[in-house]
């Protein structure tokens, strides 16, 4: 294989193939006595002359060297590929320990859970069981009391029936003898007594008579001596008669006069309240009181003052108030208006606003005082639009929750006195009148009559404000409760944390919310800021005042429904 060139090929003999057992020498006879064949040395030796004598030694052995490498570098790499694989069983193992440990850690934990809530299961059993033994003694000891209390009481009962019976036997013996002793003295003195009491008759008799002997006597004199004289009976029948005359002057003048006070400046009971003096006002002010009577000091405001209203309500609600106020100044009759809408919306605010700004006194009062008044509704009706006829300015008269009062008379739910009360009030309002003007506000204006209806020339719907309202609202009550409160020496509310952002929530967070429940809303944060030393408001207490009062007006509303649910099954039912 190495051979050069013009030898002759020689037999391809290898060290393997020398040195294999078929070429072993034998002993004598064709066997060897050690097996070893020094031949195959030889051969061996031969082939590595041949080897280093051929040209292509170097190329061999280099072949053989990066044989030898490669074999050692891939040696190497099984090597390393053991160590990794040694390494990962490794890591196996200690994450297998690590779960069996966490396992055994968890199953642990898990018996010393389970054992501790049984020796808490345990502990609250024995708690429960030694309440329950206190409880039992204690009941025990509490009867035992009872019962010698019951039989101290009974022994008591029985000592004092014991004792009665025998201050009752003690005091009917002393009676007894009493008695029997008067009855024996009286006996005893029966002729004596006789003798004393005639005596006593017979001088009172004479007294008597003399008496009216005498008396008798004199008056006959005095009334001859009268009779005879003609002076003095035209003396007497003139101031008999100037006397009657008096008396009844001084009644009439007296009722007269009583009845102008009242018209003037008393104040019909169906009134809550009114812009008009009364007698008690003048008393308190007199100034103020004086100055409104004579209208010095008193001028026109904006009607829609302090009231926050979208923009379509607010234009026609101006347009009324000025055309109310054109009304009075040209003496023509007066149109009644119908304010309808929920609760707290400002229409009642606005009655007053209105009054005000035409110049006119106004008159509060409520549709559900005038069902308890009973008969006497009537009367008070009667009254309440006689005393409105003498205001000098002209009465604009409102009436809050109209519906209680001014329901359809076809329904059964009114009472005859109602309906008599409803006919008396229909009967004022029935003609146009330049001396007073009627408002009504209502929630169900659907339940009016139909006459009270007709008499409406205006209806207005006050509804909930919506976001841009309530956003003007919650300035303007910040500014009047917490920044500027009214009151002169009330201190001003530091607010911490809270700017257009938060306001911008509370906008958000008061949806359905009316004009009221956000000035209420604006009370409740200057009293939550009054509670704190220094009177300050940070954004916490901001937003859970919000919520306390969002969680109340729900509550509110689901007993309101309530209610209503049961009034209409207390209807149905009758």
């Amino acid at each position: 294989m190495f051979g050069g060139a013009g030898k002759k090929p020689k037999k391809d003999e290898s060290l393997s193939s020398v040195m294999s057992p078929e070429n072993a020498p034998t002993r004598s006879g064709g066997s060897s006595v050690t097996g070893f064949d020094p031949e195959g040395l030889e051969r061996a030796a031969k082939a590595a002359r041949e080897l280093d004598a051929s040209r292509n030694a170097s190329s061999a052995i280099e072949l053989v060297k990066t044989q030898e490498a490669t074999k050692q570098h891939e040696a190497a790499a099984k090597r390393a590929e053991m160590d990794a694989y040694s390494q990962q069983l490794r890591q196996q193992n200690i994450q297998a320990e690590a779960e069996e440990a966490r396992k055994t850690l968890e199953a642990q934990t898990q018996h010393d859970k389970h054992r501790s809530e049984y020796k808490d299961e345990l502990e609250r059993k024995r708690q429960v069981d030694m309440l329950n033994a206190q409880k039992y003694m204690q009941d025990e000891q509490l009867k035992k009391q009872e019962e010698m209390v019951e039989r101290q009481e009974s022994m008591r009962r029985k000592t004092a029936e014991i004792e009665a019976d025998l201050r009752t036997k003690t005091e009917l013996a002393k009676t007894q003898a009493e008695a029997e002793g008067r009855i024996r003295q009286e006996r005893e003195n029966h002729d004596l007594i006789l003798d004393k009491v005639r005596l006593e008759a017979a001088e009172n008799r004479n007294t008597v008579l003399k008496a009216v002997s005498d008396g008798g006597k004199m008056l006959g004199e005095g009334l001859s001596s009268y009779l005879t004289d003609g002076e003095k009976l035209r003396n007497t029948a003139f101031m008999v008669s100037l006397a009657a005359v008096g008396i009844y002057s001084a009644k009439t003048a007296a009722g007269i006069g009583g009845r102008f006070i009242e018209a003037r400046l008393g104040k019909p009971s169906l009134v809550r309240e009114t812009s008009r003096v009364t007698v008690s006002q003048m008393l308190k002010h007199p100034i103020s009181s004086a100055q409104r009577l004579t209208g010095l000091g008193v001028s026109s405001q904006d009607a829609l003052k302090g009231i926050v209203l979208e923009d379509t309500l607010d234009s026609q609600l101006r347009k009324i108030a000025v055309s109310t106020a054109h009304t009075k100044k040209n003496k023509a009759p007066f149109r009644h208006l119908l304010l309808h809408g929920p609760p707290g919306t400002g229409k009642t605010m606005f009655a007053k606003g209105l009054a005000h700004h035409s110049g006119l006194e106004f008159a509060i009062l409520t549709g559900g005082d005038i069902a308890p008044l009973g008969r006497d509704a009537v009367t008070e009706i009667h009254k309440l639009f006689e005393w409105a006829k003498t205001s000098r300015k002209g009465l604009l008269l409102f009436v809050d929750e109209a519906d209680a009062f001014l329901q359809s008379r076809e329904t059964n739910k009114i009472s005859e006195d109602q309906r008599n009360a409803l006919n008396a009030f229909l009967y004022r309002t029935g003609t146009e009148s330049d001396q007073f003007m009627m408002v009504y506000a209502s929630n169900q204006p659907s339940q009016f009559d139909e006459a009270v209806l007709d008499r409406i020339d205006e209806m207005v719907e006050f509804d909930l404000p919506g976001e841009h309202e309530r956003r003007k609202m919650v300035a303007l009550y910040i500014e009047k409760y917490l920044l500027n409160p009214p009151a002169r020496w009330a201190k001003k509310v530091t607010t911490v944390d809270i700017g257009d952002e938060e306001i911008e929530r509370v906008v958000k967070e008061t949806e359905g919310f009316s004009g009221r429940a956000i000035s209420k809303l604006a009370i409740a944060w200057q009293a939550a800021a009054y509670g704190t030393d220094g009177a300050i408001l940070d954004k916490e207490t901001f937003f859970s005042t919000v919520q306390n009062h969002k969680k109340s007006m729900s509550q509110k509303d689901g007993w309101m429904q309530h209610a209503i649910e049961r009034a209409d099954m207390l209807t149905t039912d009758r």
